[in-house]
């Protein structure tokens, strides 16, 4: 199941160490939302959109009655001032099957070595019976270091383990399949 990458610009930027932040949707959508946010804030260029038969079978309907298919993109922001670059993953959908979920995350970690890109940042919501009245954030990864190093200085929760239940998708299967990479 090959993903088709459609790339956007005549030519490739040269970007800087970039970190790849993926937000596509999930749990109550909060990735999606938060990616979304960030490409429009930072007004972020569009660089690749991905296809594949292995995305859902549907359109969108548009503000006009026309109709879209469904996409997944890459956008870029240069920074300057000796900051790392950044890309964004987003899109209206994320593969709906385990083989399709492996094959893609397989493409997107082969395109982040093809953009030298070495840092991945997954972002997604977790299923709660109600609404907490203060909202934390909590944050995994790859190894105990790099946790560590993440969170410094910040106010994530340290007690993650039982409260957050696997890590479903695209946003677990990057961050997890990243390691062996």
């Amino acid at each position: 199941m090959a993903w088709t990458i459609r790339r956007m610009l005549n030519k490739m930027p040269q970007l800087k160490n970039p970190i790849m932040i993926e937000g596509l949707p999930g749990i109550g959508n909060v990735g999606k939302v938060a990616v979304d946010f960030m490409i429009d804030e930072l007004k972020a260029k569009k660089l690749f959109d991905l296809r594949s038969y292995s995305m859902p079978h549907s359109v969108f309907v548009t503000e006009t009655n026309g109709v879209e298919l469904p996409t997944i993109e890459v956008y870029y922001k240069k920074r300057g001032n000796g900051q790392r670059d950044l890309l964004f993953l987003a899109g209206d959908i994320q593969p709906t099957d385990e083989v399709s979920s492996y094959d893609f995350s397989h493409t997107i970690l082969d395109m982040m070595t093809t953009l030298k890109s070495k840092e991945l940042i997954t972002l997604g919501g977790i299923g709660l019976p109600t609404a907490p009245e203060n909202p934390k954030v909590y944050c995994t990864g790859s190894s105990k270091q790099y946790v560590e190093a993440f969170k410094k200085g910040t106010t994530m929760n340290n007690k993650l383990y039982g409260v957050v239940g696997p890590i479903v998708g695209v946003t677990g299967l990057l961050i997890g399949l990243a390691k062996d990479k």
